[in-house]
């Protein structure tokens, strides 16, 4: 699995935990947030809800590990975007549970409310369960299986009936949304727009990211 850490300014000291909690896993992590508070430039949670589900748009990654001080402002921001299905992740019960019913490919954590003593271990925990699934939404408990697996493709045909194509978002959004997590150290490396197989796409992001020559072209 490849898995992006993406950490917001308010929970940057916390970046080197998760990325200790996550090591000897087997999986690929790509650390594409913010690694320590009061650097420069600045990602709240409103850009890491972005640059989450563009990662999780382009398939550049199968699951995002984000969050920020309580974990309940990066799960809204990021939930605003099409094919992203977030958790609040706080204990190893519900990792489990958001893995076996929910399936979905972003967790959002908690990383200065209740992070105290042994915070860290509590970590470990959680990806020890997420991680213990052989697969995403099977479903819990097994007579419920068929209709959460039901649910589940139910709910994402929803989000794509209920959102705008990501072309589109990123064409309206702000600059004060979009600009800082373009310009974000290695994003446009990782975005590489040449790759992008969504045309549209593709030339959303060419279009607000003209540059000397395009995002990463």
């Amino acid at each position: 699995m490849k898995i992006a850490v993406i950490n917001e300014t308010s929970a940057a000291d916390k970046n080197a935990d998760v990325l200790a909690a996550l090591e000897g896993r087997g999986h690929e992590i790509i650390n594409v947030g913010m690694t320590k508070s009061g650097a420069t430039p600045e990602l709240t949670y409103i850009h890491t809800g972005l640059l989450s589900a563009l990662l999780l748009n382009l398939g550049k990654v199968d699951l995002v590990v984000g969050g920020c001080g309580t974990g309940q402002g990066y799960l809204n921001s990021v939930l605003q975007y099409p094919h992203v299905a977030c958790g609040l992740i706080q204990t190893p019960l519900d990792a489990w549970l958001f893995g076996q019913i929910n399936g979905g490919n972003c967790i959002s954590l908690a990383l200065l409310v209740g992070y105290g003593w042994a915070g860290d271990i509590n970590l470990k925990f959680i990806f020890d369960r997420l991680f213990s699934l052989p697969e995403f939404g099977q479903g819990y408990p097994p007579h419920r299986e068929e209709s959460q697996q039901q649910s589940r493709r139910t709910l994402e045909a929803v989000s794509l009936t209920t959102h705008k194509s990501l072309a589109e978002i990123i064409c309206s959004l702000d600059d004060t949304v979009i600009k800082p997590v373009l310009d974000y150290p290695g994003v446009r490396e990782w975005v590489d727009v040449d790759s992008i197989a969504d045309r549209e796409l593709a030339e959303a992001l060419m279009t607000r990211d003209p540059g000397p020559s395009g995002v990463s072209r």
